[in-house]
Protein backbone atom coordinates (compact mmCIF):
# COMPACT_ATOMS: atom_id res chain seq x y z
CA UNK A 1 0.00 0.00 0.00
CA UNK A 2 3.01 2.32 0.77
CA UNK A 3 3.62 2.56 -2.92
CA UNK A 4 0.11 2.48 -4.49
CA UNK A 5 -0.07 6.31 -4.99
CA UNK A 6 3.08 6.27 -7.30
CA UNK A 7 1.21 3.38 -8.94
CA UNK A 8 -2.00 5.13 -9.63
CA UNK A 9 0.03 8.24 -10.36
CA UNK A 10 1.87 6.35 -13.39
CA UNK A 11 -0.86 4.76 -15.01
CA UNK A 12 -2.31 8.47 -14.79
CA UNK A 13 0.64 9.83 -16.40
CA UNK A 14 1.08 7.45 -18.79
CA UNK A 15 -2.66 7.07 -19.77
CA UNK A 16 -2.37 11.03 -20.01
CA UNK A 17 0.31 11.48 -22.62
CA UNK A 18 -0.56 7.99 -24.21
CA UNK A 19 -3.54 9.75 -25.57
CA UNK A 20 -1.88 12.86 -26.34
CA UNK A 21 0.59 11.17 -27.85
CA UNK A 22 -2.15 9.60 -30.56
CA UNK A 23 -3.76 12.52 -31.08
CA UNK A 24 -0.68 14.12 -31.83
CA UNK A 25 -0.06 11.30 -34.95
CA UNK A 26 -3.60 12.10 -35.50
CA UNK A 27 -2.66 15.78 -36.46
CA UNK A 28 0.33 14.62 -38.11
CA UNK A 29 -1.39 12.46 -40.50
CA UNK A 30 -4.17 15.22 -41.35
CA UNK A 31 -1.71 17.68 -42.05
CA UNK A 32 0.82 14.97 -44.21
CA UNK A 33 -2.94 15.28 -46.67
CA UNK A 34 -1.89 18.04 -48.15
CA UNK A 35 0.17 18.82 -51.14
CA UNK A 36 3.99 18.60 -50.64
CA UNK A 37 5.99 22.09 -50.94
CA UNK A 38 9.26 23.12 -50.23
CA UNK A 39 10.07 25.06 -47.34
CA UNK A 40 13.43 24.13 -46.58
CA UNK A 41 14.75 27.48 -48.25
CA UNK A 42 16.31 30.55 -46.31
CA UNK A 43 16.53 28.71 -42.78
CA UNK A 44 18.43 31.52 -40.70
CA UNK A 45 15.03 33.97 -41.44
CA UNK A 46 12.72 31.27 -40.48
CA UNK A 47 14.35 30.51 -37.30
CA UNK A 48 14.64 34.12 -36.78
CA UNK A 49 11.05 34.43 -37.45
CA UNK A 50 9.96 32.01 -35.11
CA UNK A 51 11.97 33.29 -32.19
CA UNK A 52 10.71 36.58 -33.06
CA UNK A 53 7.17 36.10 -33.93
CA UNK A 54 6.14 33.25 -31.91
CA UNK A 55 8.54 33.21 -29.18
CA UNK A 56 8.95 36.68 -28.58
CA UNK A 57 5.06 37.71 -29.19
CA UNK A 58 5.95 40.78 -31.49
CA UNK A 59 2.44 41.00 -33.63
CA UNK A 60 0.71 40.52 -30.39
CA UNK A 61 1.56 43.50 -29.00
CA UNK A 62 0.43 45.59 -31.83
CA UNK A 63 -3.10 45.86 -29.72
CA UNK A 64 -1.20 46.91 -26.74
CA UNK A 65 -4.34 45.86 -24.54
CA UNK A 66 -4.90 42.11 -25.40
CA UNK A 67 -0.83 41.73 -26.31
CA UNK A 68 0.10 42.22 -22.69
CA UNK A 69 -2.74 40.11 -21.32
CA UNK A 70 -1.79 37.53 -23.58
CA UNK A 71 1.93 38.02 -22.67
CA UNK A 72 1.17 37.42 -19.04
CA UNK A 73 -1.03 34.36 -19.70
CA UNK A 74 1.88 32.98 -22.09
CA UNK A 75 4.82 33.70 -19.98
CA UNK A 76 2.81 32.26 -16.76
CA UNK A 77 1.65 29.31 -18.52
CA UNK A 78 5.33 28.19 -19.74
CA UNK A 79 7.24 29.12 -16.42
CA UNK A 80 4.50 27.99 -13.68
CA UNK A 81 4.73 25.04 -15.89
CA UNK A 82 8.50 24.58 -14.71
CA UNK A 83 7.06 23.36 -11.65
CA UNK A 84 4.97 20.50 -13.36
CA UNK A 85 8.39 18.87 -13.57
CA UNK A 86 8.92 18.64 -9.76
CA UNK A 87 5.51 17.54 -9.88
CA UNK A 88 5.78 14.86 -11.91
CA UNK A 89 9.28 13.48 -10.12
CA UNK A 90 7.28 13.84 -6.45
CA UNK A 91 4.65 11.36 -8.11
CA UNK A 92 6.84 8.86 -9.23
CA UNK A 93 9.62 8.78 -6.10
CA UNK A 94 6.97 9.65 -3.83
CA UNK A 95 8.77 12.64 -2.33
CA UNK A 96 7.39 15.86 -1.78
CA UNK A 97 8.92 19.61 -3.07
CA UNK A 98 11.81 17.12 -4.42
CA UNK A 99 13.98 20.70 -5.45
CA UNK A 100 13.74 22.21 -2.05
CA UNK A 101 17.37 21.23 -1.13
CA UNK A 102 18.21 24.21 -3.77
CA UNK A 103 17.29 26.89 -1.43
CA UNK A 104 17.46 30.46 -2.52
CA UNK A 105 16.82 29.62 -6.08
CA UNK A 106 13.66 27.28 -5.41
CA UNK A 107 12.15 30.21 -2.69
CA UNK A 108 12.67 32.61 -6.13
CA UNK A 109 11.26 30.12 -8.05
CA UNK A 110 7.85 29.38 -6.53
CA UNK A 111 7.43 33.05 -5.26
CA UNK A 112 7.76 34.00 -9.01
CA UNK A 113 5.54 30.93 -9.92
CA UNK A 114 2.64 33.11 -7.59
CA UNK A 115 3.07 36.19 -8.56
CA UNK A 116 2.50 34.61 -12.59
CA UNK A 117 -0.16 32.26 -11.36
CA UNK A 118 -1.85 36.09 -9.84
CA UNK A 119 -1.76 38.05 -12.83
CA UNK A 120 -2.92 35.12 -14.87
CA UNK A 121 -5.79 34.78 -13.02
CA UNK A 122 -6.16 39.17 -13.30
CA UNK A 123 -5.47 38.44 -17.16
CA UNK A 124 -8.06 35.51 -17.88
CA UNK A 125 -10.77 37.52 -15.75
CA UNK A 126 -10.20 41.00 -18.03
CA UNK A 127 -10.33 38.29 -21.16
CA UNK A 128 -13.18 37.23 -20.00
CA UNK A 129 -14.93 40.18 -19.36
CA UNK A 130 -13.93 41.02 -22.83
CA UNK A 131 -15.33 37.97 -24.58
CA UNK A 132 -19.20 38.15 -22.52
CA UNK A 133 -19.89 41.57 -21.08
CA UNK A 134 -17.72 44.18 -23.20
CA UNK A 135 -18.70 41.30 -26.23
CA UNK A 136 -15.89 43.02 -28.05
CA UNK A 137 -17.11 43.32 -32.15
CA UNK A 138 -14.94 40.54 -33.22
CA UNK A 139 -15.50 37.94 -31.13
CA UNK A 140 -19.57 37.86 -31.29
CA UNK A 141 -19.16 37.60 -35.54
CA UNK A 142 -21.52 34.85 -37.04
CA UNK A 143 -18.81 32.37 -36.68
CA UNK A 144 -18.40 32.76 -33.44
CA UNK A 145 -21.35 30.85 -31.95
CA UNK A 146 -21.69 27.68 -30.34
CA UNK A 147 -19.17 25.31 -30.11
CA UNK A 148 -15.82 28.33 -30.76
CA UNK A 149 -17.96 30.23 -28.49
CA UNK A 150 -17.52 27.77 -25.78
CA UNK A 151 -14.43 26.12 -26.63
CA UNK A 152 -12.88 30.18 -25.64
CA UNK A 153 -14.90 30.67 -22.63
CA UNK A 154 -14.36 27.15 -21.24
CA UNK A 155 -9.87 27.30 -21.73
CA UNK A 156 -10.41 30.54 -19.61
CA UNK A 157 -12.32 28.82 -17.30
CA UNK A 158 -9.64 26.01 -17.04
CA UNK A 159 -6.61 28.49 -16.35
CA UNK A 160 -8.53 29.64 -14.18
CA UNK A 161 -9.29 25.94 -12.25
CA UNK A 162 -5.84 25.58 -12.56
CA UNK A 163 -3.67 28.59 -11.32
CA UNK A 164 -6.39 28.65 -8.33
CA UNK A 165 -5.74 24.79 -7.96
CA UNK A 166 -2.13 26.01 -7.79
CA UNK A 167 -2.32 28.34 -5.14
CA UNK A 168 -4.49 26.72 -2.86
CA UNK A 169 -2.25 23.53 -2.86
CA UNK A 170 0.04 26.08 -2.04
CA UNK A 171 -1.45 27.62 0.43
CA UNK A 172 -2.22 24.45 2.37
CA UNK A 173 1.48 23.77 2.09
CA UNK A 174 2.64 26.95 3.64
CA UNK A 175 -0.28 26.23 7.11
CA UNK A 176 1.18 22.91 7.00
CA UNK A 177 4.83 24.22 7.46
CA UNK A 178 4.08 26.52 10.09
CA UNK A 179 2.29 23.65 11.92
CA UNK A 180 5.46 21.72 11.70
CA UNK A 181 3.31 18.60 10.03
CA UNK A 182 6.35 16.09 8.90
CA UNK A 183 7.09 15.58 5.21
CA UNK A 184 6.30 19.35 5.08
CA UNK A 185 9.75 20.90 5.45
CA UNK A 186 9.87 24.85 4.68
CA UNK A 187 10.49 25.43 2.01
CA UNK A 188 9.49 28.52 -0.65
CA UNK A 189 8.10 32.00 -1.07
CA UNK A 190 4.55 32.03 -0.66
CA UNK A 191 4.14 35.97 -1.91
CA UNK A 192 0.28 35.11 -2.70
CA UNK A 193 -0.88 31.77 -1.03
CA UNK A 194 0.03 32.99 2.31
CA UNK A 195 -2.71 35.39 2.41
CA UNK A 196 -5.19 32.63 1.59
CA UNK A 197 -3.54 30.28 3.92
CA UNK A 198 -5.85 32.26 7.00
CA UNK A 199 -8.98 31.08 5.63
CA UNK A 200 -7.94 27.51 6.86
CA UNK A 201 -7.78 28.66 10.20
CA UNK A 202 -9.41 26.37 12.31
CA UNK A 203 -8.32 23.25 10.28
CA UNK A 204 -7.17 20.07 11.71
CA UNK A 205 -3.64 19.20 10.29
CA UNK A 206 -4.92 15.75 8.53
CA UNK A 207 -8.19 17.82 7.20
CA UNK A 208 -5.05 20.28 5.88
CA UNK A 209 -3.33 17.28 4.41
CA UNK A 210 -6.00 16.25 2.62
CA UNK A 211 -6.55 19.70 1.57
CA UNK A 212 -3.28 19.89 0.17
CA UNK A 213 -2.85 16.53 -1.31
CA UNK A 214 -6.26 16.38 -3.30
CA UNK A 215 -5.42 20.00 -4.79
CA UNK A 216 -2.18 18.32 -6.17
CA UNK A 217 -3.88 15.43 -7.05
CA UNK A 218 -6.33 17.30 -9.18
CA UNK A 219 -3.49 20.03 -10.47
CA UNK A 220 -1.35 17.70 -12.02
CA UNK A 221 -4.75 15.54 -13.17
CA UNK A 222 -6.06 19.34 -14.86
CA UNK A 223 -2.53 19.80 -16.89
CA UNK A 224 -3.08 16.52 -18.54
CA UNK A 225 -6.67 16.89 -18.97
CA UNK A 226 -5.70 20.25 -20.38
CA UNK A 227 -2.94 18.72 -22.49
CA UNK A 228 -5.14 16.06 -24.52
CA UNK A 229 -7.62 19.08 -24.86
CA UNK A 230 -5.90 21.14 -27.35
CA UNK A 231 -6.18 18.67 -29.95
CA UNK A 232 -9.92 19.50 -29.54
CA UNK A 233 -9.08 23.66 -29.26
CA UNK A 234 -7.84 26.49 -30.75
CA UNK A 235 -5.77 26.29 -28.36
CA UNK A 236 -3.58 24.42 -30.39
CA UNK A 237 -1.51 26.88 -30.93
CA UNK A 238 0.25 26.83 -28.32
CA UNK A 239 2.11 23.77 -29.22
CA UNK A 240 1.82 24.73 -33.55
CA UNK A 241 2.77 28.34 -33.25
CA UNK A 242 6.05 28.02 -33.49
CA UNK A 243 6.42 25.53 -36.27
CA UNK A 244 3.89 27.57 -38.12
CA UNK A 245 6.28 30.55 -38.22
CA UNK A 246 8.88 28.90 -38.87
CA UNK A 247 6.99 27.29 -42.26
CA UNK A 248 5.25 30.67 -42.55
CA UNK A 249 5.75 32.65 -46.29
CA UNK A 250 8.72 34.37 -46.97
CA UNK A 251 8.05 35.58 -50.01
CA UNK A 252 6.64 39.42 -50.41
CA UNK A 253 3.64 39.31 -49.63
CA UNK A 254 1.60 40.77 -52.81
CA UNK A 255 3.94 38.17 -54.33
CA UNK A 256 1.75 35.05 -55.66
CA UNK A 257 2.66 32.31 -57.43
CA UNK A 258 2.59 31.15 -60.93
CA UNK A 259 1.60 27.35 -61.50
CA UNK A 260 4.33 25.33 -62.76
CA UNK A 261 2.46 23.58 -65.29
CA UNK A 262 1.19 27.21 -66.84
CA UNK A 263 4.72 28.80 -66.51
CA UNK A 264 5.73 25.65 -68.56
CA UNK A 265 3.41 25.93 -71.43
CA UNK A 266 3.72 29.47 -71.73
CA UNK A 267 7.90 29.34 -72.46
CA UNK A 268 6.90 26.76 -74.74
CA UNK A 269 5.02 28.78 -76.80
CA UNK A 270 7.32 31.68 -76.83
CA UNK A 271 10.07 29.28 -77.88
CA UNK A 272 10.65 29.59 -81.38
CA UNK A 273 12.49 26.26 -81.30
CA UNK A 274 9.67 24.14 -79.81
CA UNK A 275 7.94 21.58 -82.17
CA UNK A 276 4.36 22.19 -81.40
CA UNK A 277 3.74 18.36 -82.54
CA UNK A 278 6.28 17.18 -81.04
CA UNK A 279 4.97 14.17 -78.51
CA UNK A 280 5.23 14.96 -74.83
CA UNK A 281 7.96 13.24 -72.77
CA UNK A 282 6.76 10.18 -71.05
CA UNK A 283 6.55 12.18 -67.42
CA UNK A 284 4.63 14.66 -69.18
CA UNK A 285 2.36 12.10 -70.62
CA UNK A 286 0.53 11.47 -67.02
CA UNK A 287 -3.00 12.81 -66.52
CA UNK A 288 -2.24 16.42 -65.27
CA UNK A 289 -2.57 17.70 -61.97
CA UNK A 290 -5.50 19.29 -60.83
CA UNK A 291 -5.39 23.54 -61.16
CA UNK A 292 -6.32 25.23 -57.87
CA UNK A 293 -8.31 23.21 -55.04
CA UNK A 294 -11.50 22.27 -54.11
CA UNK A 295 -11.02 20.63 -51.43
CA UNK A 296 -8.19 19.98 -48.23
CA UNK A 297 -6.40 17.30 -50.36
CA UNK A 298 -5.50 20.11 -52.70
CA UNK A 299 -3.96 22.39 -50.75
CA UNK A 300 -0.32 22.36 -49.38
CA UNK A 301 0.15 21.03 -46.11
CA UNK A 302 1.58 24.29 -44.69
CA UNK A 303 -2.11 25.56 -45.55
CA UNK A 304 -3.28 22.77 -43.28
CA UNK A 305 -0.82 23.32 -40.84
CA UNK A 306 -1.77 27.23 -40.51
CA UNK A 307 -5.82 25.75 -40.59
CA UNK A 308 -4.88 23.94 -37.77
CA UNK A 309 -2.59 26.52 -36.08
CA UNK A 310 -5.41 29.34 -36.07
CA UNK A 311 -6.16 30.86 -33.00
CA UNK A 312 -9.73 32.29 -33.68
CA UNK A 313 -8.54 35.90 -32.55
CA UNK A 314 -10.28 37.83 -35.30
CA UNK A 315 -7.50 39.66 -35.95
CA UNK A 316 -7.66 39.24 -39.41
CA UNK A 317 -11.36 39.50 -39.93
CA UNK A 318 -11.29 42.37 -38.03
CA UNK A 319 -8.95 44.35 -40.70
CA UNK A 320 -10.35 42.60 -43.58
CA UNK A 321 -11.79 45.52 -45.87
CA UNK A 322 -14.66 43.13 -47.43
CA UNK A 323 -15.96 41.95 -43.99
CA UNK A 324 -15.64 46.23 -42.77
CA UNK A 325 -17.94 46.50 -45.68
CA UNK A 326 -20.70 44.04 -45.25
CA UNK A 327 -19.66 41.36 -47.43
CA UNK A 328 -19.82 37.65 -46.27
CA UNK A 329 -15.89 36.93 -46.32
CA UNK A 330 -14.29 36.38 -42.76
CA UNK A 331 -10.71 35.17 -43.28
CA UNK A 332 -10.91 33.82 -39.59
CA UNK A 333 -14.33 31.10 -41.11
CA UNK A 334 -11.72 30.22 -44.18
CA UNK A 335 -9.45 28.79 -41.35
CA UNK A 336 -11.99 27.36 -39.50
CA UNK A 337 -13.98 25.75 -42.46
CA UNK A 338 -10.58 24.39 -43.86
CA UNK A 339 -10.26 22.82 -39.80
CA UNK A 340 -13.44 21.67 -40.09
CA UNK A 341 -13.29 19.89 -43.41
CA UNK A 342 -9.80 18.32 -42.67
CA UNK A 343 -11.21 16.90 -39.14
CA UNK A 344 -14.12 15.21 -41.11
CA UNK A 345 -11.84 13.66 -43.67
CA UNK A 346 -9.14 12.48 -40.79
CA UNK A 347 -12.57 11.10 -39.43
CA UNK A 348 -13.50 8.86 -43.04
CA UNK A 349 -10.17 7.63 -42.60
CA UNK A 350 -10.39 6.82 -39.58
CA UNK A 351 -13.95 4.90 -40.24
CA UNK A 352 -12.34 3.37 -42.57
CA UNK A 353 -9.01 1.84 -42.06
CA UNK A 354 -6.81 4.35 -43.62
CA UNK A 355 -8.97 4.93 -46.37
CA UNK A 356 -10.54 7.73 -47.42
CA UNK A 357 -13.85 7.12 -49.25
CA UNK A 358 -15.72 10.01 -51.13
CA UNK A 359 -18.28 11.24 -49.03
CA UNK A 360 -19.85 13.66 -51.66
CA UNK A 361 -18.24 16.70 -49.43
CA UNK A 362 -15.78 18.90 -50.31
CA UNK A 363 -14.92 22.47 -48.73
CA UNK A 364 -16.14 24.33 -51.37
CA UNK A 365 -19.80 25.20 -51.57
CA UNK A 366 -19.89 22.29 -48.76
CA UNK A 367 -18.12 24.99 -46.28
CA UNK A 368 -16.72 27.98 -47.98
CA UNK A 369 -19.24 29.42 -50.80
CA UNK A 370 -18.43 31.06 -53.96
CA UNK A 371 -19.45 34.57 -52.70
CA UNK A 372 -16.92 34.45 -49.86
CA UNK A 373 -13.91 33.53 -52.12
CA UNK A 374 -14.78 36.57 -54.64
CA UNK A 375 -15.41 39.34 -52.22
CA UNK A 376 -11.86 39.14 -51.10
CA UNK A 377 -9.90 41.68 -52.38
CA UNK A 378 -6.39 40.35 -51.97
CA UNK A 379 -5.01 43.20 -50.06
CA UNK A 380 -3.27 40.78 -47.27
CA UNK A 381 -4.58 42.73 -44.70
CA UNK A 382 -5.75 39.55 -42.69
CA UNK A 383 -1.77 37.98 -43.88
CA UNK A 384 -0.26 40.95 -42.13
CA UNK A 385 -2.69 41.29 -39.18
CA UNK A 386 -1.80 37.52 -37.86
CA UNK A 387 0.02 37.15 -35.04
CA UNK A 388 1.21 33.57 -35.95
CA UNK A 389 2.07 33.85 -39.67
CA UNK A 390 -1.00 32.31 -40.78
CA UNK A 391 -1.56 33.08 -44.64
CA UNK A 392 -5.85 33.03 -45.49
CA UNK A 393 -5.44 34.62 -49.28
CA UNK A 394 -4.04 31.50 -49.96
CA UNK A 395 -6.13 29.29 -49.50
CA UNK A 396 -8.87 31.61 -51.62
CA UNK A 397 -6.42 32.43 -54.42
CA UNK A 398 -6.02 28.16 -54.73
CA UNK A 399 -9.76 28.12 -54.77
CA UNK A 400 -10.32 30.83 -57.24
CA UNK A 401 -7.57 29.32 -59.30
CA UNK A 402 -9.69 25.87 -59.44
CA UNK A 403 -13.31 28.00 -60.34
CA UNK A 404 -11.70 29.65 -63.20
CA UNK A 405 -9.35 27.05 -64.72
CA UNK A 406 -11.08 24.24 -63.33
CA UNK A 407 -14.94 24.90 -63.95
CA UNK A 408 -14.70 28.28 -66.16
CA UNK A 409 -16.40 29.73 -63.25
CA UNK A 410 -15.89 33.37 -62.64
CA UNK A 411 -18.07 36.19 -62.64
CA UNK A 412 -19.13 38.09 -65.34
CA UNK A 413 -17.46 40.65 -65.12
CA UNK A 414 -14.20 39.26 -64.54
CA UNK A 415 -14.45 37.02 -67.79
CA UNK A 416 -15.11 40.35 -69.50
CA UNK A 417 -12.25 41.61 -68.35
CA UNK A 418 -9.97 38.26 -69.09
CA UNK A 419 -11.82 38.09 -72.56
CA UNK A 420 -10.69 41.81 -73.21
CA UNK A 421 -7.03 41.31 -72.07
CA UNK A 422 -6.83 38.30 -74.15
CA UNK A 423 -8.32 40.23 -77.24
CA UNK A 424 -7.66 43.71 -76.91
CA UNK A 425 -4.58 43.83 -74.83
CA UNK A 426 -6.07 45.57 -72.15
CA UNK A 427 -8.81 45.55 -69.31
CA UNK A 428 -10.76 47.79 -71.65
CA UNK A 429 -13.62 47.10 -74.53
CA UNK A 430 -11.37 49.18 -76.94
CA UNK A 431 -9.38 48.00 -79.93
CA UNK A 432 -6.30 48.86 -79.06
CA UNK A 433 -5.91 51.60 -82.35
CA UNK A 434 -8.48 53.36 -80.55
CA UNK A 435 -6.93 54.16 -77.51
CA UNK A 436 -5.88 57.53 -77.92
CA UNK A 437 -9.06 58.64 -79.40
CA UNK A 438 -10.05 60.39 -76.53
CA UNK A 439 -6.96 62.61 -76.82
CA UNK A 440 -8.31 63.75 -80.30
CA UNK A 441 -11.74 64.79 -78.86
CA UNK A 442 -12.57 68.38 -78.27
Amino acid sequence: MEYLPNIIFLVVLIAGIGFFTKNVKRLSRNIKLGRDVDVSDNTSQRWKNMAKIALGQTKMVVRPIAGFLHIIVYVGFIIINIEVVEIILDGLLGTHRLFAPLGTVYDILIGSFEILAFLVIVAVTIFWVRRNIIRIKRFIKPEMTGWPKNDGNLILYIELVLMALFLTMNGADYQLQQMGAAHYTEAGMFPVSQFIAPLFDGMTMSSLITLERTTWWLHIIGILCFLNYLYYSKHLHILLAFPNTYYGKLAPKGQFKNLDAVTAEVKLMMDPSADPFAAPAEDEAAEPAKFGASDVMDLSWVQLLNSYTCTECGRCTDECPANQTGKKLSPRKIMMDTRDRLEEVGKNIDANKGQFVDDGKQLLDGYISREELWACTTCNACVQACPVSIDPLSIIMDMRQYLVMEESAAPTDLNNMMGNVENNGAPWPFNQMDRLNWAKEE
